[in-house]
């Protein structure tokens, strides 16, 4: 993997990630663009406890441009886009219109192929495997930053979730606290260790998933499993077997292993609910630890947590959404259409091999 880092007409960082180590790089940006002014800020919930980013410079951001005017797309000619060169592998750039800026966090885009009709599931091992890099070493640049203490790789695919840009891509969002959701898992994590005299919850869950009858398929060094208490209609958790904090400590077996894997959950999930189907929308979401420090959960340390990855659809069967209505908006208790075994088995039935 070759990386060159670059600045975009208005100031912002642009990294490109290129297969072949002899690639140049030095196309410019020929926009005429001013620096970007950004208005986020971090507001606390004195009820909740967790954290609100409110930023309304987004309400002007690109939605739905035709494929045309894409700007995730190469700069061809006198259509000038976010990426200046012609041809990229993986490119990551400070978004324009940022959910979190400056002592408020960064955030980040993640284009996955110059190809704007590809979709992460038509990548090759090779591509995949570039975009996993991609991922570790944004996750490494941005632990550094003072304001930063996670860092959350993700994409959302499809309309449906809500993507404004039909390119293949994908975000990064480095927050300065640490996110309510991975709270709640450090909180089950101290408490299953104190509970049980040192016992890792994560190594009890994934050991348990993996004697049952979620398990939806299963490498030499990765897992995926429907969980017992899925939320979504079809949720896949994606592990490492061997237990790392972060995509930072994945060895060469693992990251070799890596695409692999999830190019084949990520075929199957367009297969779910069978051909001619429109693709299926998903979310797939990284789960690191956070790099700040843990003191107010009780005995966890940092390498006590599980990096693993959950891709989940909103689409509940065919033509049919699954929508957060009162129970899950109102006191985020979900009601889940599809058992999860069923789920499961629905996902080894459509091996796309």
């Amino acid at each position: 993997m070759k990386k060159t880092s670059t600045r975009l007409a208005d100031g912002r960082e642009l990294i490109y990630y290129d297969l072949r180590d002899d690639t140049v790089r030095d196309a410019a940006d020929r926009r005429p663009l001013d620096r970007t002014v950004t208005t986020s800020q971090i507001r606390r919930d004195p009820l909740l406890g967790d954290a609100v980013a409110v930023a309304s410079h987004r309400q002007g951001r690109t939605y739905h441009p035709p494929a045309d005017e894409c700007p995730l797309c190469p700069t061809r000619g006198e259509r000038l886009s976010e990426i200046p060169d012609s041809s990229y592998d993986v490119v990551v750039f400070e978004n324009r219109f940022p959910s979190l800026a400056g002592d408020s966090g960064r955030c980040e885009v993640v284009c996955f192929t110059s190809d704007h009709d590809a979709s992460f599931a038509g990548l090759t091992g090779e591509q995949a495997r570039l975009v996993l890099d991609a991922w570790t070493d944004r996750t490494a640049e941005l632990s550094h930053l003072p304001s930063v203490e996670q860092v959350f790789c993700f994409e959302n695919r499809g309309a449906e979730i809500g993507v404004t840009l039909g390119h293949p891509h994908g975000q990064i969002y480095a927050y300065p606290f640490t996110t309510p959701r991975t709270a709640l898992m450090l909180r089950s994590l101290a408490a299953h260790k104190e509970a049980t005299g040192g016992e890792n919850l994560f190594d009890t869950v994934l050991e348990r998933e993996l004697a049952g009858e979620r398990v939806v398929l299963e490498g030499e060094h990765w897992a995926a499993f429907v969980p017992y208490a899925a939320h979504w209609p079809y949720e896949v958790h994606l592990y490492p077997k061997r237990r790392v904090p972060d995509l930072l400590g994945l060895d060469e077996a693992a990251r070799t292993e890596f695409p692999q894997v999830y190019l084949e959950l990520l075929r199957r999930f367009d297969r779910i609910f069978g051909e001619g189907e429109p693709p299926t929308p998903y979310i797939a979401a990284w789960h690191q630890a956070p790099f700040g420090t843990l003191e107010e959960f009780d005995g966890v340390r940092r390498d006590d947590f599980a990096l693993h990855l959950e891709l989940f659809t909103i689409r509940r069967t065919s033509g049919k959404l699954k929508f957060l209505a009162g129970s899950e908006s109102g006191m985020n208790v979900f009601i889940n259409d599809v058992p999860p075994e069923r789920a499961a088995e629905r996902l080894r039935e459509v091996a796309s091999s």
